[in-house]
């Protein structure tokens, strides 16, 4: 996709941005220039490298105002003079400085493009300070909408929390907002009433009694975290907590749960550690033990807000009670503690620099679902839920969406992701093998912002077989591939079609109850086959099955 240069004239006193017209990013021209300084790696932002923040924020519920400062440390890369920060309306970036140094801005939309006064030396690290206030985006419906949830508990008491995903972290606080840059290490500083909790990433290193009547709650995170992975959670919170024995040792499990749910809690949270116990088994260790493992009561459903996972499915089984895959086996644990603890290793941990590569985070962890089931309950228990998955599938556009754009137009990443990586697992027929390529991502791109290249390579790599073909078939088009045959004269035909060129997955079938393994093209293949034989594609694969006989 092209992008527009932004030409900057500075003068001691004043700059101004000059554009080029709209931005002609895709043949019907339905993104914006907004859309590609939301979406792509800028100018702006390619010169510098996060390395820290201090977000220093006073959260008001009665007013559902925030107001405050974010420090933002970062590395030079290459020379520049202009940073862009992003921060969405309704909130106003008030102030810039560096160095004790006022600085000049513009925006145009949550682009913010301030001009640094202090010459951008290649490898130094440098601060800069900013503030800002006013009433965030509030949350409809969140988590998918995006923005604060402003609501109360069942007594009275205020109960306020953040959710961003794809909207960007920008919409509550200035940040630089794009997933290729994660920032190393954050600080978070949350003042609220006093009569109230915040709980955010990371661990708790002090709480501050003001004599404003307010608390201020220290949260530090230790580990690189993704923007829409940092969070606020603000209620009348209880502890308590545990220590879970894992791979990498002791890991320090804690919950926040509203005081009239403290009771039913303390039961339903003992699925939290046999969640980690099975995604230890298939992902490897917990990515993020520095900074311990958190289930913190939401406002709304849930997010996979790093190791601050917020929940809010009503302490029930399943989805809000129901199984999405309509097996009967999602009723068997809760959805949102599965699923959003999944996330840990897949958004977290390997992060897609590009939403257009949301697979990454959706596909696998929907597929962690059906893993989950099967360290607890089966192989076949297991395949079972991940198929019944499949009915929710439509097939009408493609699973990567554009580039550059921060698009959320893309396929069933969710349900249709964890069937593609079902489908590759019954391909390399290698459970232990299947196994060692997922806890391998997860030690090879630890801590990493990865492209859908990457992982695909990775996957055929490690499989010994290349699976691009499957890949492009599976994530860039929108049909599924055909399996087509024809018995007649002794013989079978056989082979894909509406596929890429190349594709050639192998299948397994049945004929007449026997395994057989197909290594199908795109061009016709034959084998000796009885008028009478019965042929059945394992139903593991996720393909499209077309008996051509008299057409």
């Amino acid at each position: 996709m092209k992008r527009v240069a932004i030409i900057l004239f500075t003068t001691l006193s004043s700059f101004m941005i000059l554009q080029s017209s709209k931005v002609d990013v895709s043949p019907d021209n339905k993104y914006t220039r907004l859309d590609s300084l939301r979406g792509s790696i800028t100018p702006e932002r390619a010169w510098w490298d996060l390395t820290y923040y201090h977000l220093a924020i006073s959260v008001d519920p009665a007013a559902k105002t925030i107001q405050g400062t974010n420090r933002v440390d970062y590395k030079v890369l290459t020379e520049n003079q202009v940073i862009q920060i992003d921060l969405q309306a309704p909130l106003t970036l008030n102030e810039a400085t560096q160095n004790g140094q006022k600085l000049e801005f513009t925006n145009e939309g949550p682009a913010h493009f301030i001009v640094l006064k202090d010459k951008q030396e290649i490898g130094s690290v440098n601060s800069l300070m900013l503030s800002y206030g006013g009433k965030p985006i509030e949350a409809v419906r969140a988590p998918w909408d995006g923005g604060i949830s402003w609501t109360k508990d069942s007594n009275g008491n205020d109960f306020v929390g953040s959710s961003c995903q794809g909207l960007g972290a920008s919409v509550w606080w200035p940040c630089k907002d794009h997933m290729y840059d994660e920032v190393d290490s954050m600080l978070m500083s949350i003042t609220v009433p006093d009569h109230l909790m915040d709980v955010s990433n990371g661990r708790l290193r002090g709480v501050d009694d003001n004599k404003d009547g307010t608390k201020t709650f220290h949260w530090f995170v230790n580990n690189p975290i993704n923007n829409y992975g940092v969070n606020i959670n603000i209620g009348d919170y209880v502890h308590f907590g545990e220590v879970y024995e894992g791979e990498n040792g002791q890991l320090d499990m804690d919950y926040y749960v509203l005081r009239e749910n403290l009771k039913k809690a303390k039961k339903h949270f003992k699925l939290a550690p046999k969640t980690l116990e099975a995604f230890e088994h298939w992902f490897g260790p917990y990515p993020f033990y520095e900074d311990g493992f958190k289930l913190v009561e939401a406002p709304y459903l849930g997010m996979e807000h790093q190791s601050s996972v917020t929940y809010g499915n009503d302490y029930q089984y399943g989805y809000k009670g129901t199984d999405l895959s309509g097996t009967g086996w999602g009723l068997k644990w809760d959805y949102i503690i599965t699923h959003e603890t999944g996330h840990e290793w897949f958004a977290n941990n390997i992060t897609y620099k590009d939403m257009a590569d949301m697979w990454v985070h959706e596909g696998f962890t929907c597929y962690s679902e059906g893993l989950y089931t099967e360290y607890f309950f089966g192989k076949e228990a297991g395949a079972e839920y991940v198929r019944g998955q499949r009915a929710g599938i439509k097939n009408v556009i493609p699973m990567i969406g554009d580039y550059d754009v921060n698009s959320e137009e893309h396929g069933n990443v969710y349900s249709k992701g964890a069937n593609v990586l079902h489908t590759i697992r019954q391909a390399i027929n290698d459970d232990d093998k299947w196994r060692g390529i997922l806890r391998g991502l997860n030690e090879t791109f630890y801590h990493q912002t990865v492209t859908t290249q990457q992982i695909e390579e990775y996957i055929s790599e490690q499989a010994g077989r290349n699976f691009q073909y499957v890949f492009d078939q599976y994530l860039r088009n929108s049909s599924l591939p055909v399996f087509e045959y024809v018995i007649r004269d002794g013989k079978m035909a056989y082979r894909w079609s509406g596929v890429v060129e190349g594709f050639d997955l192998p299948l397994k079938v049945y004929m007449n109850g026997k395994e057989q393994w197909l290594e199908t093209k795109t061009n016709w293949q034959f084998m000796d086959a009885d008028e009478d034989t019965t042929i059945e594609v394992d139903r593991n694969f996720y393909v499209t099955v077309l008996n051509v006989m008299g057409s």
